[in-house]
């Protein structure tokens, strides 16, 4: 019997575009990560607190507790997530698609725009509504090509209703359905 996908691949060199293509077909759930404003040095104005999206949020171990995601350099959030000392994951809950626009639109205040938040411990913002809050303490910042790999070690663990995850998959929005959720 045939099935989906099992014939031959057909292996092409790497190229930017087709990376991010193939990388669409990966589903993943969404998360907007936050941080408190931190300081900016001596002499310098503070740097405000932090927030974006993030689909490369995973965990990395349980003992210790371990969680990871990654922030390109180039981000606006990079300078205040570069010097952060804990930061905030939140996984989003279906229905939750405007909140992710909003941590991922540039050159705006994410925390104005989005007024559904309060300040949690260590100043970190915490984000209503998501289905799941870990607030964290980073214990390592690992260069990764144009990116840096940030591990955090969970401090708090929340959950808010509970839902089906907001998920990221070519390029849209979507969410799960257990089987057990379907009536025949």
């Amino acid at each position: 019997m045939d099935r989906p996908g099992a014939g031959p691949v057909e292996l092409c060199p790497v190229d930017t575009n087709l990376l991010r293509a193939l990388l669409r077909r990966q589903a993943a759930t969404v998360t907007v990560v936050t941080a408190p404003g931190v300081s900016a040095g001596r002499g310098r104005l503070p740097l405000p607190p932090a927030g974006f999206t993030a689909t490369s949020f995973t965990s990395v171990s349980l003992e210790p507790p371990l969680v990871s995601f990654c922030l390109a350099r180039a981000s606006s959030s990079w300078l205040t997530l570069e010097r952060a000392e804990h930061v905030a994951v939140h996984l989003l809950a279906a229905g939750q698609q405007q909140v992710v626009r909003t941590f991922a639109t540039s050159g705006i205040d994410r925390f104005a725009e989005h007024r559904g938040w309060t300040a949690g411990p260590f100043g970190v913002p915490l984000v209503d509504g998501a289905l799941a809050v870990l607030l964290c303490r980073v214990v390592h910042r690992v260069t990764a090509g144009d990116h840096t790999i940030v591990i955090a070690e969970p401090l708090a663990l929340g959950s808010g209703e509970d839902g089906n995850p907001l998920v990221h998959h070519r390029a849209g929005f979507t969410t799960t359905v257990h089987p057990w959720d379907v009536s025949g």
